[in-house]
């Protein structure tokens, strides 16, 4: 599942693309019905929070979940419009770019009202701007409500939204916590730190479209082997202490840590 850097960057390409123009939208699959209620709009504006997008046109708003499946394609056109490949869900068509949407678990119009209550039930997203501090505030009193294991706390997207699987593990070993050590228990300086540390790390993620972990691999492109300290791992040498990365199964989740690391 795209995690919340993937999203932002596609906001931000959306933006590019399309902020301002009119915009044809329709459903070659033929399942996104409400596509009419937008098609010959205006794109206001694209935004993200956590792992949904919203598409503000002039009247309507459209929410995308990608989910496990869901991905996009753009493509830039001089003439034409390339065909569409596969079970494509919505279409954005401008007169020069077109975006197709295959797969989302969540694709629909809703209105202002409806964007409030989803936001509502977002937890802060360290990739939106705080400048007065209270993403951080409102991450801290979530985390000092609940007993549940930390590594179970940051994939909660009403706690903290955009982490998933990677950015979790690669979080937790960063600050060397062990991931089952209660929310509440965790000392809030350390929280600072996650949130902190998950702000930059996300930042790099939607500025080179690829997941970076290590210091020292923060630059440039390494191969994927070479990206994380932990994350998919499991059974190799740990990087900083050379006991065996472990793998084990949290909330039906895979969970990669080390367990000298992380005691």
């Amino acid at each position: 599942m795209p995690e919340g850097h993937t999203v932002h960057r596609t906001a931000n390409k959306f933006a590019k693309l399309f902020a301002n123009k009119q915009l044809e939208v329709s459903s070659p699959q033929g399942r996104f019905t409400d596509s009419r209620l937008v098609s010959g709009q205006q794109l206001v504006s694209a935004d993200a929070i956590g792992k949904q997008m919203f598409l503000f046109f002039e009247h309507a708003v459209v929410r995308v979940h990608l989910g496990i499946y869901g991905k996009w394609r753009f493509a830039n056109f001089d003439d034409a419009a390339p065909v569409p490949v596969g079970q494509v869900r919505a279409r954005f068509l401008s007169e020069t770019a077109v975006a197709d949407l295959v797969g989302p678990t969540a694709c629909e119009v809703i209105d202002s009202d409806q964007v409030a209550l989803v936001q509502a039930r977002l937890g802060p997203d360290p990739l939106r701007q705080d400048l007065d501090g209270l993403e951080l505030a409102r991450f801290l009193a979530k985390a000092a409500k609940t007993r549940v294991a930390i590594g179970q706390f940051l994939m909660n997207q009403a706690a903290i939204a955009g982490i998933g699987n990677v950015y979790r593990a690669e979080l937790l070993f960063r600050q060397g916590i062990n991931p089952h050590l209660p929310t509440n228990l965790v000392p809030t300086e350390l929280l600072e730190k996650i949130w902190q540390d998950a702000s930059f790390l996300m930042q790099i993620g939607v500025k080179k479209g690829i997941m970076l972990t290590r210091e020292g691999h923060l630059n440039g492109r390494p191969a994927l082997a070479d990206r994380y300290y932990v994350y998919k791992r499991e059974g190799l040498p740990c990087r900083i202490c050379g006991a065996e990365v472990s793998l084990e199964l949290m909330s039906t989740r895979k969970l990669y840590w080390c367990r000298t690391c992380q005691k």
